[in-house]
This record gives C-alpha cells, structure tokens and sequence, in this order.
C-alpha cells in the first residue's frame, strides 16, 4: 500500500509520527510526505518515507498573492501521483485542505473531537479518535494502527539512526519559539561549566539572530563553542555523535532523543505528560511549580520572583528546575549509557 502522509509542521511533531511510520511499514506500507520544506531532511530520515513533498506554506502565508505561481507548481506536483490512501495526521484546517486536493482512493484523519481543529474532519470521509489526554506518540500510533487495521502492540521504535561517530560534545539546546520555554542564560553557563570541568567540549547551536546572541553571551564566561550555522542535516550529525544533549522542550531536542543520544530535556511551560522526549537514553524534567505547565508562550506568573544564586528566575517555574539538579539528570543518563565515568 501506498499512503500520502498530510503532517506539515512542526519539527518535534514530524519527530513524534517516527514510531506510527515503523508500526506502519512493519505491515508493508510505504509513505510520500507533504512536510514543511524546512523539516524535510529530517523527514526523509525514516526508512518508510519514499518521498518527500515539500510544502513552503509559512513562507506562501505571508505574500498569498505573490504565491500563486508557488501555489500552483505545489498543486500540480501533489496531484502528479494517485495513492491508495491519503492520510491527515496534523488535524488543522491546512493540512485538511492538502488533503482534499491530493488524488487518492480513500482519505482519513483525525475524528472531530481528536483534530486540532474540529472542521478539518470535513475533508475526510474516515475518522479515526486518537483522545486526547495522552503523550502525541501514542494519539499518533493510534490514529495510525486505526487508518490502516492494525494492533498496536510494544514500546515506540523511531526506526531512525545516523552513523555519526562519537564524540565527547555536549550540546546545549538552548533556543526555543516561546519566551516561556528558554532557560536561562547564567543557568546555562553553570552547566557547560560543569560539563566542561567532567571532560565535555560545549557547543551551542543557534539558528537565528536572537539565538546567536544568547549562544555568544552563554560562551563569553564558560568556555563554550557558539556552533556555525548550519542546516538540520549537519546538526542532526552533530547531535548523533554527541556524548550529551541538554534542552529545552524543541524540536531538536525530540530529534536528539529519537536519535537514541543521551538527552535531559527541560519542562516549564509545557507538559512532558503529552509531549515529553522520548527515547531509550532520554530523560525529561518537569518543572514542579504551581502554574506549571501553563501552557502559554509568554510567562504569566504573577507572584513573588523566586531566585536562584541572587538572581530573580525567569520564566519562573524554572527556579524548580536549577542547574546541580539538570547535571544529576545528566550524569546518570550518560552514566546508563556509558560513556563517563563516575
């Protein structure tokens, strides 16, 4: 069976559909891939995905008139094939619509009451409840093993791997899209501190302006590296080779877990219950403070400013999450992994 995949963004989201493509193929099912170009690579990386169409939908947004031509060669190249299916694992009007257009004998997707966005369930004839409440791997898998008549039987298998050599990096995570997700910076710089002083060579990726500047201010007083930009392509080697990934809750990180690398990765905000990082050497540490997680970009936290070191902590909740406590997490998941000594 050939099946169209419809989940177009974000870059933990494609990370999260890994294990649903391995249940898949293990029942012969091979994928294309309508993704955002800018995780394509990182789509192509599952030995299910045949082929991957990429879709420029953030780009397209902003100029929809002077898209069109784009919009157009899109729609041309979508409907250039016929599949036995089409499946929308997104669940959002958009990615209802690339469904709608897509050539295929059946379309299914997400139920009313498990989509994101309830109308996008008009697009498709078969629905399948993936309830929410549970980490996106599972709904995922569900949705999948629902589409195409299947059980789901044993843990998440990311069926993805990199032959990287191994090096003895440890990479900070330290950008994220929401303010209320970033650690911060002199929490960073006492980690990479305590790295530094186990053996470990730090290295900061970055990936935009505000990004370069936080990774040249955590390397002016600990010794670490800000990482030239690059491509997903090179970091996901990078982070495949790594001793050590440390993280915030992002896309990169998922990746890093996926990729079976010793991760810890930090919850404020959001929740590790339902989108937690995992992976057989991945830890995820939430943040045990009282309007955590809130769920929202910006934090709101009204009370006194708690500190840590004289110094007032913000997002707040990250107070409960300081620096000793992340390296503990992290010797202990590289310890299992064997890669320092105690």
């Amino acid at each position: 069976m050939r099946v169209l995949l419809v989940k177009m963004s974000s870059l933990g989201d494609v990370v999260h559909t890994f294990p649903a493509l391995t249940d898949a193929a293990a029942h012969g099912i091979r994928f294309h891939w309508v993704v955002e170009e800018a995780f394509a690579e990182v789509a192509a990386l599952h030995p299910a995905v045949d082929k991957v169409i990429p879709i420029a939908w953030r780009r397209w947004r902003r100029d929809l008139s002077g898209s069109r031509g784009a919009l157009a060669d899109f729609r041309r190249r979508l409907r250039s094939e016929s599949y036995d299916r089409v499946l929308d694992a997104q669940g959002l009007i958009k990615s209802g619509v690339v469904t709608a257009l897509a050539r295929a004998d059946a379309k299914s997707g997400l139920a009313p009451n498990s989509a994101r966005e309830r109308a996008a369930a008009i697009f498709y004839p078969e629905r399948v409840a993936a309830p929410w409440g549970q980490h996106a791997i599972d709904r995922l898998r569900q949705l999948f093993a629902g589409t195409f008549g299947y059980p789901l039987s044993g843990p998440e298998n990311f069926g993805i791997s990199l032959d990287a050599p191994r090096e003895r990096n440890c990479v900070l995570l330290h950008g994220a899209s929401w303010a209320s997700k970033l650690w911060p910076p002199s929490m960073w710089v006492a980690l990479a501190k305590q790295a530094t002083e186990r053996g470990l060579e730090v290295v900061l990726p970055w990936g935009d302006a505000h990004e370069h500047e936080r990774a040249e201010q955590i390397a002016q007083t600990c010794g670490a590296e800000p990482l030239p930009q690059s491509g997903l392509d090179e970091l996901a080697q990078r982070l495949a080779g790594a001793a050590l990934v440390v993280g915030v809750d992002s896309g990169l990180s998922h990746l890093s877990a996926a990729l079976g690398v010793p991760t810890v990765v930090l919850y404020g905000a959001t929740d590790s219950h339902l989108t937690g990082c995992r992976g057989d050497r991945a830890v995820s540490l939430q943040a045990q403070f009282p309007c955590s997680p809130c769920l929202s970009r910006e934090c709101g936290y009204a009370g006194v400013a708690p500190h840590w070191q004289g110094e007032a902590v913000q997002p707040a909740c990250y107070s409960r999450l300081a620096p000793q406590q992340v390296w503990q997490a992290a010797t202990g998941v590289m310890d299992a992994d064997r890669l320092l000594p105690i």
